[in-house]
């Protein structure tokens, strides 16, 4: 019998346990190679999506590279050897940089790749490249809850308390996260919460989570897109003039109450019904419910954040859930859901533009001097703050602006906002370098692609939602050919001759990444791959010589006076703010069966085969009067592209609203029609709203 290798799915931040055993001897040809089985752990509890079952189907799958691609004279991606594609690689950088500087190549990493990838991927654009010019794809997913947290907490941990807190919950106030289809094991944790009739999820479709309220168990409250800001401000509106918040907690552990009492004086129950449609006794009979005392928890997703007022209104939910007395309070508590499989961790060891290793300020001369000495180089000669992800891609079309790109774990063809004009700035690039596994629509249009190693191929750790560090193990050899990311970025480091050394093996990356994160907000000092292979549970801060840190708001806020921020926010007009004359306003989300960009998801043919069309979820009234049926073809446009998609009705989405999801490519991308508009604190783009019109196209 074969013995089976424990390790994590490679999808969400749940990171679902589970085991991978080589297929028996029996099996079909056509089977995958490694056969996958749940396996407790608290997240999952042995449970998987259909993403996580079908996961082992990508590593046999037919689209695989296996050799670098460089593009030649004729304009085509030929396969070479890798010391040629490095060669070739190193010696373009070094052109780019000698005529343009060192700013002019760009780094552009992903929320999936592994703490020591990450790690080593920050290291190597600041030492080997010397450039600035770093940012990742976690800026589109998680940069409002991370900038509204940190302000207002002193630190950014997605969820600062264990899932298993939410079993004994009473109520949980849940806003923009349809879990139920991104992350479905993650359901067990709720059903506590729906007997006692407690859950509440807000959204303006009738979600598969939304539904999960009906039966009495909890509610659905369904605002207008886009006023997910003024609904929080009208509950803490009635939290304050009825009294229901936690007046010691206030005054021993908050500074800006009085603030947030007068900017919230002005949302009353009626002008919030008029503005967000929720009715006024519905917001009082939530806001009566969340400052009950009992076990309570407020979460929220990207459905609230990713818009140009995302850290503000993420802000507003903490400002609840701080007047209520929640983060401090055990068995409640206020976090926001990591969507992808590392975005915890991708952000807190140096792939964002502003940060060090640890969770440090590129800024802070005392965070450098540390970092520097474990990089072995001077602080003075480490680059500053660089651009985040919207402006980098843009700054492309700029005269002091990046001339080249690499791209890892990313798919910002497909993935970034207005995304027919990021294609057309790649294409403006004097080098467009990417490492995936398959020929994504971003490796697609590059000059050079690099094969690297799958989820179940490579060793190293990830960071889930709850920022537990976990293993990621081994279970396969990669295919002749693929190489590791951390191999490749040695191999690049000695070719242009950069300082300091590159570990490849992922044990020393991760020992080096602990010394260099040692004293900062996300200490990981302590921690080893030998440590956490004997199973300990190991949730960050993890300073040398302790025990982790399972919930470390409950001694108090990371603030140096031990007290949270509240910061008081404002509701105002925005970009594309307003649908007039038919226009309808498009929201965007994810399906069950795919996953981010696709390009993985629609490689796997059982996933194909459940969702394999990009459907537009409209009203039928709202579809009636475009003289649309379900099945129907129906184009979607505005300024800034156009898609196609086929009409799917329900009268669980409001009639002013279309939905699409993002999975999908080429002209049936959502993100064709999404606006690179950004907010002003974290520098996340509006991918949540846009302003449509829908017409029909062709006949059925």
């Amino acid at each position: 019998m074969s013995v089976g290798t424990h390790t994590h799915c490679p999808y969400c931040a749940l990171q679902c346990a589970m085991t991978l055993t080589p297929r028996a001897t029996d099996a079909a040809l056509d089977d995958p190679s490694l056969t996958v089985a749940g396996r407790p752990f608290p997240t999952n509890r042995g449970g998987l999506c259909k993403k996580g079952w079908t996961s082992s189907t990508l590593l046999d799958s037919g689209d695989r590279l296996h050799s670098p691609l460089v593009r030649d004279t004729h304009g085509e991606l030929v396969p070479v050897e890798w010391s040629t594609a490095l060669d070739v690689l190193a010696q373009r950088i070094r052109v780019i940089q000698d005529a343009s500087g060192p700013d002019s190549i760009g780094v552009f990493g992903g929320g999936g790749l592994t703490n020591e990838k990450a790690y080593q991927l920050g290291k190597f654009a600041r030492v080997a490249l010397g450039t600035s010019r770093i940012d990742y794809n976690g800026r589109f997913c998680m940069s409002s809850a991370a900038a509204a947290a940190n302000r207002a907490f002193g630190m950014d941990r997605g969820l600062p308390f264990p899932l298993t807190d939410l079993d004994s919950a009473k109520t949980v106030l849940m806003l923009g996260s349809n879990v139920a289809e991104t992350m479905p094991p993650f359901l067990s944790h709720l059903a506590g919460v729906r007997e006692a009739g407690g859950l509440i999820v807000v959204d303006p479709r009738r979600s598969t989570t939304a539904r999960l309220t009906e039966e009495g168990q909890g509610v659905h409250l369904a605002p207008a897109p886009g006023t997910d800001l003024e609904l929080l401000l009208g509950l803490t509106h009635i939290v304050i003039s009825e009294r229901l918040f936690d007046a010691v907690g206030v005054e021993e552990r908050t500074r800006g109450f009085d603030e947030l009492r007068h900017s919230v004086a002005a949302w009353w129950p009626a002008r919030v019904q008029q503005v967000t449609g929720v009715p006024v006794r519905a917001l009082r009979d939530v806001a009566r419910r969340l400052s009950s005392g009992a076990e309570t928890f407020i979460l929220t997703g990207r459905g609230i954040e990713q818009h140009t007022n995302g850290t503000d209104t993420a802000t507003a939910a903490i400002n609840l859930a701080l007047i209520l007395g929640l983060p401090t309070r055990r068995g409640s508590g206020y976090g926001t859901l990591t969507g992808q499989g590392n975005g915890q961790g991708g952000r807190e060891h140096g792939q964002k533009c502003d940060q060090l290793p640890g969770y440090r300020k590129i800024t802070d001369p005392a965070a450098r001097a540390h970092v520097a000495e474990v990089w072995g180089v001077r602080a003075d000669d480490l680059p500053g703050p660089g651009l985040p992800a919207v402006q980098l891609i843009a700054s492309i079309d700029e005269p002091d602006g990046i001339r080249a790109l690499l791209v890892h774990g990313s798919n910002p063809v497909v993935s970034a906002p207005d995304a027919g004009a990021v294609r057309k700035r790649l294409g403006r690039l004097q080098l467009l370098v990417v490492c995936d596994f398959f020929l994504s629509e971003t490796a697609a249009v590059a000059d050079i692609v690099l094969p690297v190693t799958q989820w179940a191929e490579e060793e190293g750790t990830m960071t889930n939602l709850e920022g537990r560090v976990i293993r990621r193990r081994r279970a396969a050899a990669p295919p002749e050919g693929v190489r590791s990311e951390l191999w490749i970025l040695s191999e690049l480091a000695r070719r242009l001759d950069a300082p300091g050394h590159f570990d490849v093996e992922p044990a020393l990356v991760f020992d080096e990444l602990a010394r260099a994160s040692a004293g900062g907000v996300a200490d990981y000092s302590g921690l080893s791959h030998a440590l956490l292979d004997d199973g300990r549970e190991a949730y960050w801060p993890y300073p040398s010589g302790s025990d982790g840190t399972p919930r470390p708001l409950l001694d108090g806020y990371r603030h140096t006076d031990g007290r949270a921020r509240i910061v008081p926010v404002s509701a105002g007009a925005r970009a594309d703010d307003a649908p007039t004359g038919g226009e309808l306003t498009l929201i965007t989300g994810r399906l069950l069966e795919h996953y981010q960009s696709g390009a993985q998801t629609r490689r796997v043919p059982e996933l194909m085969a459940a969702r394999s069309v990009l459907e537009l979820t409209m009203h039928p009234s709202t579809a009636a009067d475009r003289g649309l049926r379900d099945g129907d073809s129906a184009t979607v446009e505005n300024s800034r592209g156009r898609v196609m998609a086929r009409v799917a009705t329900t009268a669980a989405i409001r009639p002013d609203t279309v939905f699409l999801p993002f999975h999908f490519a080429d002209a049936h991308s959502a993100n064709l029609l999404t606006t690179d508009a950004t907010d002003p604190v974290s520098a996340m783009p509006e991918f949540k709203r846009a302003v449509v019109r829908v017409r029909a196209s062709t006949a059925r």
